[in-house]
């Protein structure tokens, strides 16, 4: 037995670095893109969301609000409320290491910057786990077999093994960030389905 813990505390380890390098690789490939390319692809990325199947079926979706250098959001968020879906948004647990989605009713007043920059509700009502619909999913990195790269908190990775979460997840990200294979273990969970600005790349039936 604690020869097969060590094998696995060595394996995680080397997931570890390898991760580590990787998010340095495409950190770099985002900063070389100019602003743009960012704000063309990203309205090419929400057009192909808006236009699917299980956006419009979907009544309530949660996003993110996006960071300077991530795909933005806001086409996605906008056409939502225009078509009567509620908008749920992560808000984020620092001290207990994990998040809630809470409604969005706005993106002018009532939202407050938190660490790294993160915007959410001031006061967003939680919304219930069970009535989401699609999760739209941010990363640093995605592979075409759903695997996906964070920024090391295990935030999506806690939110997603909640047994009450039945929605369909679905990785946004520029091209740029798409990689041949993302390192992973059992703890990290993969998207269905990743969206770049030239596909939707179904990781699965859902």
């Amino acid at each position: 037995m604690a020869a097969q813990e060590r094998e696995l505390s060595t394996v995680e380890s080397m997931v570890r670095m390898d991760k580590t390098t990787l998010r340095q690789e495409i950190k770099k490939r985002l900063l070389q893109m100019s602003m743009d390319d960012r704000i063309a692809k990203s309205k090419q990325i929400c057009q192909l969301i808006i236009d699917s199947d299980m956006f419009r079926g979907a009544s309530t979706v949660m996003t993110f609000l996006s960071l300077p250098h991530e795909m933005d959001t806001t086409p996605l968020i906008l056409n939502a409320w225009q078509h009567g879906k509620t908008v749920a948004v992560p808000k984020v647990s620092w001290e207990q290491r994990h998040m809630i989605p809470v409604e969005l009713n706005s993106m002018e007043t009532g939202l407050t910057v938190e660490k790294m920059g993160l915007r959410s509700p001031t006061n967003g009502v939680p919304v219930p786990f069970e009535e989401i619909d699609l999760i739209i999913t941010p990363g640093l990195g995605f592979d075409k077999h759903g695997n996906r790269l964070g920024r090391g908190g295990a935030f999506y990775d806690t939110f997603f093994a909640n047994h009450k979460m039945l929605a369909a997840r679905w990785g946004v990200g520029f091209s740029e960030q798409m990689c041949d294979e993302i390192p992973h273990d059992a703890t990290d969970v993969p998207v269905d389905a990743v969206v770049t600005e030239n596909e939707i790349i179904r990781c699965n039936q859902q």
